[in-house]
C-alpha cells in the first residue's frame, strides 16, 4: 500500500487528464469525476479509478484536486449537497488549480474553513504541453503549512513552484501570467503578417527573432501554430476572454492601469465574436490577418 495521500481529481479536460495520469505515474491513487465519460474511460485505462459522482470521488480523498473552467463551475462544484465541501472528510486539503477570479478563491477559503478543510489556489500556465510534459508554472495562494504538504504533489505537474501570498495570491499572479501571455501572442501575431507581406522567409525570420531578445517561451510553443494556421485547441480563446476580463476588473479594482492589455482584451473578445471562441489564443493571429485585409 502506498504511504502517498489519496486524491480526488474533479475536471478532467484539455488540462486536467494529463495532470491527472501524471499523478498516477508518479504513484499516486487517483479517483476522478467529470461530467464527459470519455475522459472518465480515459483516467481508467491510465490506471485512475472513475467515480460517478462528485460525492464518490472526494469522500475518501485526503487531497481533492479541482481544475475546471471558471468561477462558476467551481462555485458549482465546491457548494451544495452534492458538492466537494459537504463530502470531503475533514482535514482534507483543496486544491484548486482552476484559473478564477481572486475574490472567489477568497470566498471558498473561508466556507472550507468553517467546515474544517483547508485550500490553495493554484492556477497554472503552461498549456496543453506543460501539462502533459509536467513542466508546469504553479502559482499558489494560502498558508504556508499546507504549500508544504501540496508540494510534493505539484512536483509531480510542474517545473516552477512558487507561494505567492494569503488565498488569492495565486490568482492574481495567474491573471498578471494571462495579461502577459495575450499581449505576447498579440505582439507575434501583428509581426507574423508583417514579415509575410514584407516576403520574408517566416520560418528562418521566427527562428532568428526567437534567438534573441524578441525571443519568447510563447514564440517557441505557438511558432508552428503560426506558421502552419494550427488553432487546434490547447487554450481556447473563450478561456483567455473570461481571463482577460478578470485581470482588467482586479486591474479597475486596486487602481492599475492597463492600457495595452484593454486593447488586446477587446481583440479578444472581437475574434470571440467572430466565431472563433473555441479556436487556440494563438488565432490571434486570424484576427490580425482580417485588419489587414485577408478574407478568412
Amino acid at each position: 500500500m502506498s504511504n502517498l495521500p489519496k486524491i480526488a481529481w474533479i475536471g478532467l479536460g484539455i488540462m486536467g487528464s494529463p495532470m491527472s495520469e501524471n499523478l498516477i505515474k508518479a504513484g499516486y491513487s487517483v479517483t476522478g469525476f467529470t461530467l464527459e465519460q470519455d475522459k472518465l474511460d480515459r483516467l481508467a485505462a491510465a490506471g485512475g479509478t472513475a467515480a460517478k459522482s462528485i460525492a464518490e470521488a472526494v469522500k475518501d480523498a485526503d487531497v481533492v484536486v479541482t481544475m475546471v473552467p471558471a468561477s462558476p463551475q467551481v462555485e458549482a462544484i465546491a457548494y451544495g449537497a452534492d458538492g466537494i465541501l459537504e463530502n470531503a472528510k475533514a482535514g482534507a486539503l483543496i486544491v484548486d488549480m482552476s484559473s478564477i477570479t481572486p475574490q472567489t478563491s477568497v470566498d471558498l477559503a473561508k466556507a472550507a474553513k468553517e467546515k474544517g478543510l483547508r485550500v490553495l489556489d493554484a492556477p497554472v500556465s503552461g498549456g496543453e504541453a506543460g501539462a502533459i510534459e509536467a513542466v508546469l508554472s504553479i502559482m499558489v495562494g494560502g498558508e504556508q503549512a499546507d504549500f508544504d504538504e501540496a508540494k510534493p504533489l505539484l512536483d509531480a505537474l510542474g517545473k516552477t513552484i512558487v507561494l505567492c501570498g494569503p488565498h488569492g495570491s495565486g490568482q492574481t499572479v495567474k491573471a498578471a501570467n494571462q495579461l502577459i501571455v495575450a499581449v505576447n501572442i498579440q505582439a507575434c501575431a501583428e509581426a507574423v503578417v508583417f514579415l509575410e507581406k514584407s516576403g520574408v522567409d517566416l520560418t528562418a525570420a521566427l527562428d532568428v527573432l526567437n534567438g534573441g531578445l524578441a525571443g519568447s517561451t510563447v514564440l517557441t510553443r505557438k511558432k508552428d501554430n503560426f506558421l502552419n494556421r494550427d488553432f487546434k485547441p490547447g487554450f481556447r480563446i473563450d478561456l483567455h476572454h473570461k481571463d482577460m476580463g478578470i485581470v482588467t476588473d482586479a486591474a479597475r479594482n486596486v487602481g492599475a492601469a492597463l492600457p495595452v492589455g484593454a486593447v488586446v482584451a477587446q481583440l479578444v473578445a472581437s475574434l470571440r465574436a467572430q466565431g472563433d471562441g473555441g479556436l487556440d489564443h494563438s488565432a490571434l493571429l486570424r484576427s490580425v490577418e482580417r485588419l489587414s485585409g485577408a478574407e478568412l
